[in-house]
């Protein structure tokens, strides 16, 4: 029988992340030993209070759906802390509770984008803000970070590239895959193109809590004009350790949440109801389990950053969030793709390709440094032997 597929899915290019990360299992299943670091998930376990919390609801047999806008004592805590911490006074009614922050982009995207719609995306970006787009027959227009300014949004950009069919603004800040943090000069920059071109923005703040040396986050949507405009999006997976758990949430006003709660409902039903409870708990019994996290991936950055920075042809500046390296290796004269492969395969060092997130991660490759310090260091020692066998190689040529 003859594949009848949605014309709509050749729009989609599947997940260059697990295409490497599936390239390094089948390697590790020939018995090579690789070291992961193309994956963005903390290797830390979640904190035990929150694996209690969880353990606890389902025991007290809180495992029936709930609301599909999430419990009200989850929302109200996501709004209590918007509130506390970001300065922006949400309000319980304004939270959709989803299935990670994943489900959180596509249904916020669903919900705003028509086709010919244009949405201004960084490059290079997580791809879900170019695939979904493609998918809805909008347009993605990408707006470049660049190294040469610390991968800050350059305004001026962004204002050329606005149209009559501009509609939306993506931000994400800390960045994936750069660990940049947008400044606060730029995000008010930023505020005030939105509110002149009345544009929405959706901005991702999934890293939030993971920023390093005194740097602070700022919502956008905390700025004079943005709340009604805004749709924040966040989630567990990164700051607890939580990615398995799949729990996110947006947070917008709730006349937007009240629409996209219809493809929620169609997508999703709810996230799971003991999972919500340990969600809550998360949040306000947390004492210290994060920022010892934090902690720990800001030495594991700084080592790792200074250990790659020797290696001769490849160069990576030191991120102020997330835990992301977005590594330099245009003096070696390869792509990325054919260098992630190369590392794989030559030094058993998964690594993902910048052009995966778009034409401006070309000739970068991205490490997560959520890995432990034995790893980090044993793969800069595999990295350097490689690049350095493979710059003897092409002298020998020449």
């Amino acid at each position: 029988m003859n594949l009848r597929t949605a014309s709509r899915m050749d729009e989609l290019v599947p997940s260059g992340i697990r295409k490497i990360n599936e390239q390094a299992l089948k390697l590790e299943q020939s018995g090579k030993k690789i070291l992961h670091f193309e994956l963005g998930r903390p290797d830390f376990d979640t904190p035990e209070y929150i694996k209690r919390a969880a353990i606890l609801a389902i025991e007290d047999g809180d495992v029936f759906y709930t609301s599909n806008f999430g419990t009200m004592e989850l929302r109200r805590t996501i709004a209590g802390k918007l509130q506390e911490e970001n300065g922006i006074p949400y309000e319980a009614e304004e939270i959709l509770v989803t299935v990670g922050l994943s489900e959180a982009v596509f249904d916020t995207l669903c919900s705003v984008l028509n086709p010919g719609d244009e949405i201004l995306i960084p490059d290079p970006v997580w791809m879900n803000y170019l695939n979904v787009p493609k998918l809805l027959g909008a347009v993605p227009v990408s707006y470049h970070l660049r190294e040469g300014n610390d991968y800050q949004i350059d305004l001026e950009e962004i204002r050329r590239k606005i149209t009559p069919r501009t509609k939306a603004l993506v931000i994400v800040t800390p960045n994936n895959p750069t660990g940049s943090v947008l400044s606060r000069r730029t995000l008010e920059g930023l505020a005030e193109i939105a509110v002149k071109e009345d544009l929405l923005v959706l901005s991702d703040e999934i890293y939030e809590r993971l920023v390093y040396d005194g740097e602070k986050h700022l919502s956008i949507a905390a700025l004079p004009g943005m709340k009604e405009r805004t749709f924040t999006l966040n989630g567990f997976s990164k700051a607890w350790s939580m990615t398995g758990w799949r729990i996110g949430y947006v947070a917008a006003p709730r006349e937007y949440i009240a629409v996209l709660n219809k493809i929620h409902q169609h997508n999703t039903t709810c996230a799971p109801s003991f999972v919500q409870a340990a969600a809550v708990a998360a949040m306000k019994e947390e004492t210290d389990e994060v920022e010892k996290m934090v902690r720990e991936y800001a030495a594991r950055r700084d080592e790792t950053v200074q250990a790659l920075n020797t290696i001769p042809g490849i160069s990576c500046r030191t991120p102020k969030g997330a835990f992301y390296l977005f590594i330099n290796i245009q003096s070696l004269g390869y792509s990325s793709e054919w260098m992630a492969d190369y590392l794989l395969r030559e030094a058993g060092v998964a690594l993902v390709p910048g052009s995966v997130f778009g034409p401006g991660g070309e000739g970068y490759l991205r490490l997560s440094f959520a890995a432990s310090r034995e790893d980090l260091k044993e793969g800069c020692h595999r990295i350097r032997k490689a690049v350095e066998a493979l710059v003897k190689q092409n002298e020998r040529r020449n």
